[in-house]
């Protein structure tokens, strides 16, 4: 499942919005994160940060690629467990200096945990969007 729009701002801003977790829960439009401690900004595969979800259960993210300013992607798990199988990706292109298209990305096609799938499924296009418009806002501030 992916989702895409242009954002009119630079993707040096937007990346950071997305690669710093304790800035993650204000774009959330899962309304599945409650918050991220400050200093987890994300600088290379096999970093792994942790967010709290909202209904209180801790999750470890572990990187898989990252290209700073252009892209980033984690396999969220339970804190010392292997990541079950589903992969979050952000992608950036930049237009020009100042609008850039966004394409964000949620994979579930490998997951393996039978409990996490009805969660998952439920995490739509639509869902995806609401990520962005709120990365959008955001990010066009300033």
């Amino acid at each position: 499942m992916s989702a895409s729009r242009e954002i009119a701002a630079g993707a040096g801003r937007i990346f950071e919005l997305i690669a710093d977790p304790a800035q993650q829960p204000r774009w959330d439009g899962n309304d599945n994160l409650a918050a991220a401690a400050d200093g987890q900004r994300v600088r290379a595969v096999g970093a792994v940060f942790r967010t709290t979800l909202t209904m209180g259960s801790v999750r470890e993210n572990h990187v898989v690629e990252f290209e700073e300013g252009r892209l980033i992607a984690w396999r969220p798990a339970e804190p010392g467990d292997q990541p079950p199988g589903h992969l979050w990706r952000w992608e950036l292109e930049p237009i020009d200096p100042s609008r850039t298209r966004v394409t964000h990305a949620y994979d579930w096609s490998r997951l393996t945990d039978e409990e996490r799938l009805p969660r998952a499924r439920a995490t739509t296009a639509d869902r995806l969007q609401a990520s962005l418009a709120r990365l959008a806002a955001l990010a066009e501030r300033g």
